[in-house]
């Protein structure tokens, strides 16, 4: 894009303050371990595991429970409810959660007028009948909900449907086969929770209640063996304390699952009492640091950046080691998986998908094109990336997109194809063309007619993997389509109708303040960089002169956005499982560095 050369100084400054930004928010180790919002659903999950085993006198009652209930409720919204962080609206999931981490730790009578409010929330939302239907048929998160509430006395165990745990007993290559109700990363839930409601209910068909007994301890050994070192299951504070709440519901505190998974979570409470949602996203805030710095796409390839304020070769070559080293080399235990993929942090919780590992095979072509590489380095690299191909190859679904995890099973939400997660496998096949595997033009293209079959009739893409609390579906097409547009001009596609539909779509859905937003809500810096980096390259291969105004004014918002310091406040854009959301420090850091850079570049080859 042709930038006016009245504000080219601006934008530069603006580059190297974004930039000097992002690099100082590396870690002792180098690497972008980034800070994830603090939760409130997620504490109170880790409060209700832990008030469920430690008595009121104990020290460790002390020392988590109460500063996390006093964290709690500091943070009740107006309404009576909670959001799942500190910027989020009210939901009856997270409000439920409260109401009974407050009551299990027994401060029902001091915080009465505050529970009343809540309860009064919950009432407005539907109740337990609300709670089911925000996930509709999915019960991957409301029966582990409902059977918190029924563990602290607020619900009738009647109320809760049965998961059927005694399917985990199964091979796990069997488990997209027998169509669970929970998607596929959710199977530590499926039995501890199970084993909750089977405890907890009583009754039933007396064969069937037979035939479950007789899997209590073989569910509880596939627990044993998917559980992590950390002890965390996904890393989750969510996922890790319902598995410990419904083992101690049954009267297994004691049992190694369960004390493996609190000895977690007081590992990972926060010096405020509260908990993010995961521990970290170590491996992805890294690999999108690295792809903003280093990584640019010209005439169709990659290429290493070699101007401005930037990683020095041995920095660059130091993080490469490190993300080489957090590849997965075995198959996963958790989703089996097999070897070749990355996983969202190098934490032992952490497993393989199809959003990190495209990001981290983009990173290493990115340092493979770069003059200074260490030719070691390299070499290591290319293995790598090898076996990131061939592992994204095997995952794609029949379908040409691809999934999250785990391939084939598609029956629920997060386990479908994304149209997010496709263009990020089709950049990154595109980038490693070279190594000349059979099967990845005929992926591709499959990969292509996925994206043109889901684009939205108005030309955006919806994601899977982010939303906008303010976008009455709670998607976010402005990311989606910025990450599908993306995939567009690194294939050197923008030609392409699906490409200049959904150009004309970011442009329509412009804020009147330049930037980008939720449903022509607030523009946050996160969403305005997306839009001005895939809008940027996009219209300067399609040469649409007369739509440069829009883009020039998104340009504009950025540049003040960075030069006020806003990229220090993160927007809830993040959708972690079943519609929790999240921040992550990082995130306005490195996508704004990302467009930035790639306009001054731009500018500067022009």
């Amino acid at each position: 894009m042709n930038v006016p050369v009245s504000r080219c100084h601006s934008l530069h400054a603006a580059n190297e303050l974004a930039t000097e930004r992002l690099l100082a928010a590396r870690d002792a180790r180098g690497v972008w371990t980034g800070l994830l919002s603090a939760s409130a659903l997620s504490t109170a999950t880790a409060v209700s595991a832990l008030a469920s085993h430690y008595g009121p006198d104990s020290f460790e009652y002390e020392q988590y429970v109460v500063p996390a209930v006093g964290w709690l409720m500091a943070g009740q919204n107006a309404d009576g409810g909670w959001g799942d962080t500190s910027f989020s609206y009210s939901n009856i999931s997270t409000t439920m959660l409260v109401r009974a981490a407050l009551s299990l730790a027994g401060k029902e009578d001091e915080y009465r007028p505050a529970l009343a409010r809540a309860a009064a929330y919950v009432e407005s939302q539907g109740g337990v009948s609300g709670l089911k239907r925000r996930y509709g048929r999915d019960k991957t998160f409301a029966v582990p909900i409902l059977a918190n509430a029924a563990i602290a006395g607020q619900v009738g165990w009647n109320e809760v449907s049965r998961l059927p745990f005694e399917l985990a007993c199964f091979p796990q290559s069997w488990y997209r086969h027998l169509k669970l109700p929970v998607v596929s990363y959710a199977i530590p839930a499926l039995v501890a929770v199970g084993q909750a409601i089977h405890h907890g209910r009583g009754g039933g068909n007396p064969l069937l209640r037979w035939l479950r007994n007789l899997a209590i301890e073989p569910s509880l050994r596939v627990l044993q063996r998917i559980q992590p070192a950390s002890g965390g299951y996904l890393e989750a504070i969510p996922l890790t304390s319902f598995v410990a709440m419904s083992l101690i519901s049954c009267d297994r505190g004691e049992h190694p699952v369960t004390q493996a998974c609190l000895r977690f979570i007081r590992d990972t409470v926060r010096d405020d009492g509260s908990w993010p949602i995961d521990t970290n996203l170590a491996t992805w805030n890294t690999t999108l640091a690295l792809n903003a710095l280093t990584g640019s796409v010209q005439n169709d390839r990659c290429r290493a950046e070699q101007d401005g304020n930037q990683l020095t070769a041995r920095e660059h070559t130091a993080l490469i080691a490190w993300l080489l080293d957090c590849q997965n080399t075995e198959p996963h235990p958790f989703t089996g998986a097999a070897s070749g993929g990355w996983g969202w942090s190098d934490l032992s919780g952490a497993v393989p998908d199809a959003d990190d590992t495209p990001g981290a095979l983009l990173a290493l072509r990115y340092y493979c094109a770069a003059a200074d590489a260490d030719p070691d380095v390299v070499a290591r690299a290319k293995l790598a990336a090898a076996a990131g191909v061939q592992w994204l190859l095997d995952l794609q679904n029949r379908d040409g997109g691809w999934p999250t995890f785990c391939r084939g099973w598609g029956k629920l939400p997060f386990d479908r194809s994304g149209s997010d997660l496709t263009a990020h496998a089709l950049r990154a096949l595109y980038a490693w063309s070279e190594l000349g595997h059979q099967r990845s033009e005929s992926a591709r293209q499959r990969g292509w007619r996925y994206l043109v079959r889901n684009q939205n009739e108005d030309g955006s893409w919806t994601p899977l993997w982010f939303g906008n609390q303010d976008h009455p579906q709670e998607e976010n097409p402005v990311y989606g389509t910025a990450k599908c547009l993306m995939a567009y001009r690194d294939c050197g596609r923008l030609s392409d109708k699906p490409a200049q539909a959904a150009a004309t779509w970011l442009l329509r859905v412009q804020n009147e303040d330049g930037g980008w937003g939720g449903d022509g809500h607030s523009s946050s810096v996160e969403e305005t960089s997306l839009a001005v980096e895939a809008l940027s390259a996009c219209f300067d291969g399609l040469d649409r002169s007369n739509d440069t105004a829009g883009i020039q004014r998104g340009v504009d918002w950025l540049v003040s956005a960075v030069e006020n310091g806003e990229q220090d406040r993160a927007s809830p854009i993040g959708l972690y499982f079943a519609k929790l959301w999240y921040y992550e420090s990082i995130y306005p850091l490195v996508f704004s560095t990302s467009a930035l850079r790639g306009l001054t570049k731009s500018k500067m080859d022009s």
